[in-house]
């Protein structure tokens, strides 16, 4: 007999374990797991199963490629929204075959895990086969769309995009440190995309803040997989390799460089405008916004930071208000 891993406790003490390994039914193969039951109605069919494969909620995080845009005070310029706006729309049917691609690869071990196990693919709505023939359609109309409708340039990133986080789910995606770099990226190359897209010059600060806030992001969500499922290696081989404190070192550090880079672009933007330093101002619902996410980060919460975002009313109010000062601070000059 072999030693089952114990699961790791909550930050409120409590213990969530991930499902058991059963047999899958008719099959008596041990070493797989049984999708959970069906949704019966609509939601369980399906045509339902193949949109949210795609995941459209997690489309929210392409909004990164606004910050470009809005960082160099054009994001109301036609000639810059039209492009931009494309290459939103680029990115989410993107992200939409990464996703396929991903869930296809990672079936057995999603069905592991206490909330991945609810997944289309992993829940058997939606056939293996299908979603690789869907993703592969998707990144040829993206790629293709890139060429002709905005800058070649945006082509690039996407394709970059694709291959790296293609290369994540082969095989990256077991390499300790350098999976939580290649996840960052995906966040990063969003932010690029928007500025590549517009035909804008990107700032050194600009790539900083996006680098370390991505990897902020990324570590925190780690950290909340770890605290969550406990020993975690039937669902996340690299979380084996990691420890909380090291997790909690990784988004601290991000933190702190993201916020360093930050303050010091918005200070170099308040000495070279007159009047309210707007620019300055905005550093105030930076740090809370990102104190506000780190508490949650801490709680064992950001495994999904998006339902985060959308769903903290103080962090989305943190939000618009430093949106707010940056625009007043961009547009005042």
């Amino acid at each position: 007999m072999t030693a089952q891993p114990q699961p790791a406790p909550t930050s409120s003490g409590t213990v969530r374990t991930a499902p058991s390994l059963s047999p899958v039914a008719g099959t008596g193969e041990p070493g797989k797991v049984a999708p959970p039951p069906r949704t019966p109605g609509f939601r369980g069919s399906r045509p339902w199963g193949f949109v949210r494969a795609l995941r459209p909620r997690q489309w929210v995080k392409n909004v990164l490629v606004l910050a470009a845009p809005l960082a160099a005070g054009e994001v109301f310029n036609p000639d810059v929204m039209g492009p931009t706006a494309v290459a939103f729309v680029l990115f989410c049917l993107a992200a939409s075959g990464v996703y396929l691609v991903n869930d296809s690869i990672d079936v057995e071990e999603d069905r592991r895990h206490p909330r991945k196990r609810f997944r289309p693919i992993a829940a058997g709505l939606v056939p293996r086969p299908a979603a690789i023939a869907l993703a592969v359609v998707l990144f040829a109309g993206t790629l293709t769309a890139g060429v002709l409708l905005t800058r070649p340039a945006l082509a690039w990133v996407l394709a970059s995009y694709v291959v790296i986080q293609l290369a994540y789910c082969t095989f990256l995606k077991n390499e300790p440190v350098i999976d939580l770099a290649v996840v960052a990226s995906g966040f990063l190359l969003r932010g690029i995309a928007g500025g590549v897209a517009a035909g804008l010059v990107l700032s050194q600060w600009f790539l900083l803040v996006a680098a370390f806030g991505s990897l902020f992001m990324v570590a925190g969500k780690r950290y909340s997989e770890l605290i969550v499922v406990g020993d975690a290696a039937a669902t996340r081989k690299t979380l084996r390799e990691y420890s909380a404190s090291y997790l909690r070192f990784v988004w601290s550090l991000s933190a702190a460089v993201a916020l360093s880079a930050y303050s010091l672009w918005a200070f170099e933007m308040a000495n070279a405008q007159d009047g309210v330093p707007w620019a300055t101002f905005s550093i105030a619902p930076f740090v809370l916004a990102i104190l506000r996410y780190a508490r949650d980060v801490d709680k064992g919460a950001a495994g999904a930071p998006e339902e985060i975002v959308m769903h903290d009313r103080v962090l989305l109010i943190l939000g618009a208000l430093w949106a707010l000062t940056v625009a007043l601070g961009v547009f005042s000059g």
